[in-house]
């Protein structure tokens, strides 16, 4: 009970924390600006959002497909109807509640394929610590295609943020603190709690790196697994990139700062559900890199942040009662039933 509590109170804080990032910005906008944010979604290209809608769709197949790689060696042949299915519903749960998507999508390709949990836990394990190592290069990849506008950006608008007679600009500051702080915490922390929750995170996060490269490398079908990788990442920039036709006055931004505002974007999904507040504000902070105005950052963030919730909520919803109505007289098998240490392992 008191995980649960402590869990709904987190979720409630970032939830709230959210919220309020949306209403401040909002009301931090001049009369002008609100002008220019109404007007550029006004008179936006709706018809745009058609083929980003078949682009996202076609990133949740190709994910569906490479998650059935990662159950094929465990010896059971999935429905992709019923894989793709159960994706989607995951994604709509994640919008609400963080991480309980991938219980839900356990419990029921468990339920459907006759798989237990356990096994599947461990497919999205491996799915999440090479997403997180995907990530992480394509952050890399983005700062070598833009390193000089990344340098200028930071030379001539951050300088603004240090101190007169001091050469390191005071953000370079509190990130080296942060990252010192953490160091610390973590070297006592495995020191002085060594089977605290915190150092179970950390270590089963190690482990899973090594067990997750061990899996992959011993994929049969490595190549369709890393295809479908490359194809996935490339929807999510391709769809970025269209949706820049649809505002006249991002139209003109290429497929480079598409990555970086997926670099972003990506980030503040990570932080908060659904990425209300977050995601439109990150948008925003990238696109000052490119002189679009701040008004129209805003409109194009929270267009990007509308398209993407509406894709899930409306195609989440559609899988959710498609699979119902299909599986309606099955029952839940007692080895497809999700765990409290298997949440934990989740989480």
């Amino acid at each position: 009970m008191k995980k649960q509590l402590t869990s709904i109170l987190q979720y409630l804080i970032f939830f709230g924390g959210g919220i309020t990032l949306a209403w401040w910005q909002f009301h931090s906008m001049t009369p002008v600006q609100l002008a220019q944010f109404n007007f550029a979604l006004a008179s936006a290209n709706y018809w745009v959002i058609f083929p980003v809608i078949i682009m996202a769709l076609a990133g949740h197949l190709s994910r569906s497909l490479r998650w059935q790689l990662l159950i094929e060696p465990l010896g059971y042949k999935t429905s992709i109807y019923n894989v793709f299915g159960v994706t989607m519903v995951g994604y709509l749960v994640n919008t609400f509640v963080p991480r309980l998507g991938e219980i839900i999508k356990c419990t029921l390709l468990g339920k459907y394929e006759k798989i237990p949990a356990e096994k599947l836990i461990g497919t999205i394990l491996i799915e999440r610590v090479f997403d997180v190592i995907c990530y992480a290069g394509f952050i890399v990849f983005t700062v070598l295609i833009q390193y000089k506008l990344i340098t200028s950006f930071i030379k001539n608008d951050m300088a603004a943020m240090s101190g007169p007679d001091t050469p390191m600009p005071l953000w370079v500051k509190v990130i080296i603190f942060i990252v010192i702080a953490f160091i610390l915490f973590a070297i006592w922390k495995f020191k002085a709690h060594p089977q605290s929750k915190f150092t179970t995170v950390i270590k089963n996060f190690g482990k899973g790196l090594v067990e997750g490269f061990a899996a992959i490398k011993n994929l049969k079908k490595k190549r369709a697994f890393l295809f479908h990788t490359v194809f996935i990442w490339s929807t999510y920039i391709l769809q970025i990139y269209v949706a820049f036709f649809a505002i006249k006055e991002v139209a003109h931004l290429d497929l480079a700062a598409a990555c970086a505002v997926l670099t972003l974007a990506t980030l503040s999904l990570i932080i908060m559900p659904g990425g209300i507040g977050t995601f439109p504000k990150a948008i925003f902070y990238v696109l000052l890199l490119y002189k679009i105005p701040g008004a129209i950052g805003e409109a194009f963030g929270w267009l990007m942040w509308g398209a993407t919730t509406f894709i899930i909520l409306l195609f989440g919803s559609i899988c959710l009662l498609l699979l119902l109505y299909k599986h309606r007289k099955e029952k839940l098998p007692d080895e497809t039933l999700i765990t409290e240490s298997t949440i934990d392992t989740i989480i």
